[in-house]
C-alpha cells in the first residue's frame, strides 16, 4: 500500500489573532501621548481615569477629547465604563454595546 500525501499551503492557514490589551492610568495630560502611542500599536487600552477626574475634570475632558479624536483618525473605538474607566481600541477591534 502506497503512502497518500496532502501538500498544503501555508498561506491558506488560519492565522491566531491575538490582541494585546494594556492597562494604564491616566494621572494627567501629559500621560495621554503613552496611551495614543500603545493604541497606535494595536494595543487594546483599559485606561483608569479616576486620579485626574479627582484632581481636574478640566485636564481630564481634554485629554479624554484627544484620545476621542485619535481613535476616531484611526477608527478604533472608545466607551467609558463606570466612572474611573476608558476602553479605548484599536481598527480591528470592535466594542459591542
Amino acid at each position: 500500500m502506497e503512502d497518500e500525501y496532502l501538500v498544503l499551503d501555508p498561506r491558506l492557514a488560519k492565522k491566531e489573532s491575538v490582541v494585546n490589551l494594556k492597562v494604564e492610568k491616566l494621572e494627567s495630560v501629559k500621560d495621554v501621548d503613552r496611551v495614543l502611542n500603545l493604541l497606535r500599536q494595536g494595543f487594546v487600552v483599559f485606561l483608569r481615569i479616576k486620579e485626574l477626574r479627582e484632581r481636574s475634570l478640566s485636564d481630564l475632558k481634554r485629554a479624554v477629547e484627544k484620545i476621542k479624536r485619535t481613535c476616531e483618525a484611526i477608527e478604533g473605538d472608545i466607551i467609558g465604563v463606570d466612572e474611573d474607566f476608558i476602553i479605548i481600541t484599536p481598527k480591528n477591534v470592535r466594542i459591542f454595546r
